[in-house]
C-alpha cells in the first residue's frame, strides 16, 4: 500500500475520481434499498447520488486538462491509513437511522481526504477545486437536512414513521416476543414437575436452567433458519435468531432463579416455589402487555390467552411433579 503524503498531484486526483463515483454508488444503492419502505428519504439519496456524480465531472475535468484521459489504476483502499469503510450498502433492509448515519461518517471521511489532499498540491487550480470540494463536503450534512425538509412532507414522515414501526416489529418485537413466550410457558411444567417431585431447590434449578438454555438454542436455530429476510423484510435472520434464543432463555431462566434458594433455609422449598410463582404471574403479565402495545391484541384478550395457556401448563407441571 502507499502512503497518503507520497501520492502526487496526479495520485490524488485518481484516488479522488474513484472514491466520487464509489460514494455516488453506494448512496445509489441506500436509495434503492430505501424505495419501497422510504420512498421520501430514497429521493434524498438519489439527490446526493447525483451531486457525487457531479464532483466526479468536475474532477474529471480537472485531471483531463493536467495529465490527460488515462487513469492510474489507484483507488483509495490502495493508500494507507485511509477511508477503510464497512461495507454495510450490501446488507439488505437496513434501519433508516443506520443509513443515515453512515451517510454522515462517509462525507465526514470526504472532507478530511481533500483538506489533507489541498494541503498537499502545489498546483494552484488543483489545490482551489480540491479546497472547495472539501466545504461542499462539509455542507453536506446541511444539504441532506434541506433536502430531507423539501421532499419529506408530513404525509411522508408519517408514513415512514409507520414504516419504521412496521420493521421495528419485524425485526425485534415479534421474535423477542416468540422466544419469552416460549421460554416463560414451555418451561413451566418441567420446572415445577422437578420442584414437585424432588422438593429440592438445587435439583430443581438445575432442571430448570437446562431447559431454559436448551429452549433458547432449539428457539434461536428455528428462528434464523425459518426465514432469510429477503422477501419479508424482517431482516438478518441471525439477528433475529440471537434475539429470539436470548428471550427464550431469560424467559425461563426468570422462575429458574428462584430456586437458588439453599435448601438448608426453613420452608425453602415453599419460599423458592411462592417466588417463584410470583416471577410466572410477571412474566406472563409483560408477555401479554407487549402483545397488546405492539401486536394490536387486546389487553384483555392477551391476559385471557397467555395467562390461562401459562396456567393449565404449570397446574401440568405439579400434577405430573406431585404424582
Amino acid at each position: 500500500m502507499k502512503s497518503f503524503a507520497d501520492l502526487s498531484a496526479r495520485e490524488i486526483l485518481a484516488v479522488a475520481i474513484a472514491s466520487e463515483e464509489e460514494d455516488s454508488r453506494i448512496y445509489a444503492s441506500f436509495a434503492e434499498d430505501l424505495a419501497e419502505r422510504y420512498p421520501a428519504s430514497a429521493k434524498v439519496f438519489e439527490e446526493m447520488a447525483e451531486e457525487e456524480r457531479a464532483h466526479r465531472h468536475m474532477l474529471l475535468e480537472m485531471y483531463e486538462a493536467r495529465f490527460g484521459k488515462n487513469l492510474p489504476p489507484i483507488r483509495r483502499e490502495d493508500v494507507k491509513g485511509f477511508l477503510k469503510r464497512r461495507p454495510i450498502w450490501l446488507t439488505k433492509n437496513l434501519s433508516l437511522d443506520t443509513i443515515r448515519k453512515e451517510a454522515e461518517n462517509m462525507e465526514y471521511q470526504a472532507a478530511r481526504f481533500y483538506e489533507r489532499a489541498a494541503e498537499q498540491t502545489t498546483d494552484v487550480d488543483i489545490r482551489k477545486l480540491l479546497g472547495d470540494l472539501a466545504e461542499v463536503e462539509k455542507s453536506h450534512g446541511r444539504h441532506a437536512g434541506d433536502l430531507e425538509k423539501t421532499l419529506l412532507t408530513e404525509d411522508a414522515k408519517a408514513e415512514e414513521a409507520a414504516t419504521s414501526h412496521r420493521v421495528f416489529v419485524l425485526q425485534y418485537v415479534q421474535p423477542g416476543l416468540a422466544g419469552l413466550m416460549d421460554g416463560s410457558v414451555s418451561t413451566l411444567a418441567p420446572l415445577f414437575a422437578a420442584a414437585f417431585a424432588t422438593h429440592s431447590n438445587w435439583e430443581t434449578f438445575l432442571v430448570g436452567m437446562a431447559a431454559s438454555i436448551g429452549s433458547g438454542i432449539s428457539m434461536g436455530f428455528t428462528e434464523a433458519l425459518s426465514d432469510d429476510g429477503a422477501l419479508t423484510g424482517r431482516g438478518s435472520p441471525w439477528l433475529r435468531g440471537t434475539i429470539c434464543g436470548l428471550m427464550t432463555t431469560l424467559g425461563g431462566v426468570g422462575h429458574t432463579l428462584p430456586y437458588l434458594v439453599p435448601d438448608s433455609w426453613a420452608n425453602a422449598f415453599w419460599i423458592a416455589t411462592s417466588i417463584a410463582a410470583f416471577v410466572v404471574f410477571v412474566e406472563l403479565w409483560v408477555i401479554a402487555w407487549i402483545r397488546a402495545r405492539y401486536m394490536d391484541t387486546p389487553f384483555l384478550q392477551a391476559v385471557f390467552q397467555i395467562v390461562v395457556g401459562g396456567v393449565i401448563v404449570l397446574a401440568a407441571g405439579i400434577l405430573i411433579g406431585g404424582a
